[in-house]
């Protein structure tokens, strides 16, 4: 059935799928692809719906990441609208076209199933490939479903391609927990897509006809206003991303806070603040801790490019202990551990009330985090409080007794 008739259905698919999914119904007209999993079965699915003609795309194999990443910068150049993506160390062989994309103004899409870098190198979710590229330009946040993979890729155009910001789009989602196990999906009507994401359109395209100079290489004396309007753009995104997640809950039907995700926050005392589908499990630990009597939450960061500041430091000063969960190795920082500790801590140092902060590192190696090490994490929040002080600054879970 080609994309065009798609009439509103629930299907059960998984994050690989669902971001395929959220391509067609974009309509693209590029796809760069190389394969590393877990992130290959999105590539796969698109192959297929290119060769049955439900998606009329320009579908470019390339030999490498490096080039995959070329590939899409060269075709946002020319107007066309672009998905790519990877995973893991192919991640980090793309990392040369990260800068040049975002300076040039071309809103490349490219979905991240995060894996471990090597060493290990599991097939699994660690942040550390996509949070390495952080400071790149892009816009960046992590889905916890399929459905918000699928949800997360439509609004991100919306962003992207808006003329107020013009950035490229990291849309994550974690490696196997997201990628590989499947949940219900509701794909949507088309005239819904249509309405909510118009055809792209770059002002500035590489056209014979209407010569333009695009490139990276650029005398010094250009390179401070250059930087300034990047940064002006990522800051004026902000307003673009309310707007775009307001406008998709008005279409859709299903409304998300564009930053945060709260969940039983209103008499927490400790709360776990984290990105990813861990929070999936987080709330099922939470809800058997509630049981129990124990005032525990869950903040969850849905966008980190742009860091929501202001968001971040409301919600967080409003409790007692906030334990930070890191599923990204930052080694040698602030806090020994991960990276989402000193953003999170920044944002408080202008608060009126500080909570004690501490950070967990849990998940790594792209292993699950347990019921029993939420509990056992949510223990040491308590004795935080009741000390009045942490213990130290960073835990590796699994590893202290």
């Amino acid at each position: 059935m080609p994309v065009m008739e798609a009439t509103k259905r629930m299907v059960r698919i998984n994050g690989c799928v669902a971001s395929a999914q959220a391509a067609k119904y974009a309509d693209v007209d590029v796809i760069a692809a190389y394969p590393i999993r877990p992130y290959t079965a999105t590539m796969m699915a698109l192959a297929q719906m290119v060769a049955n003609g439900e998606l009329d795309a320009e579908y470019i194999v390339a030999d490498s990441e490096h080039s995959q990443l070329s590939i899409a910068h060269g075709a946002a150049s020319a107007g066309a609208r672009v998905f790519t993506g990877s995973s893991g160390v192919g991640v980090q062989f793309a990392y040369e076209l990260y800068s040049p994309i975002s300076g040039s103004r071309m809103p490349v899409q490219m979905m991240i199933a995060d894996r471990t870098l090597d060493p290990p190198g599991d097939f699994g979710s660690e942040h550390t490939d996509a949070l390495s590229t952080r400071d790149m330009g892009w816009l960046m946040g992590w889905s916890c479903d399929a459905q918000e993979a699928f949800d997360n890729h439509l609004i991100a155009y919306r962003i992207g391609e808006d003329r107020r910001v013009l950035l490229p789009q990291m849309v994550c989602q974690d490696g196997f927990f997201v990628s590989h196990i499947t949940g219900d999906v509701e794909l949507p009507d088309m005239g819904q897509v249509r309405e909510f994401l118009p055809p792209y359109k770059h002002p500035y395209p590489l056209d014979p006809r209407h010569p333009v100079s695009h490139g990276p290489q650029i005398m010094p004396e250009q390179g401070p206003p250059l930087q300034l309007e990047r940064a002006r753009a990522m800051e004026e995104s902000m307003a673009v991303v309310e707007q775009a997640h307001e406008e998709f809950a008005q279409i859709f039907g299903r409304k998300y806070d564009p930053w945060l995700e709260e969940y039983k926050t209103d008499d927490a005392e400790v709360v776990f603040f984290l990105q990813g589908a861990h929070a999936v499990t987080a709330k099922f630990a939470i809800q058997h801790m509630r049981e129990r009597g124990i005032k525990v939450g869950m903040v969850r960061l849905r966008t980190i490019r742009p860091y929501p500041t202001e968001q971040v430091r409301e919600s967080l000063s409003k409790f007692k202990v906030v334990g930070v969960i890191e599923t990204n190795m930052a080694l040698g920082s602030v806090s020994s551990g991960g990276a989402l500790y000193a953003e999170a801590a920044a944002a408080l140092y202008e608060a009126d009330k500080h909570p004690l902060v501490m950070s967990f590192m849990a998940g790594m190696g792209g292993e699950a985090i347990v019921l029993k090490e939420f509990y056992w994490m949510t223990e040491k929040m308590i004795e935080a409080q009741k000390r009045g002080k942490i213990e130290k600054r960073t835990h590796w879970v699994g590893f202290e007794h």
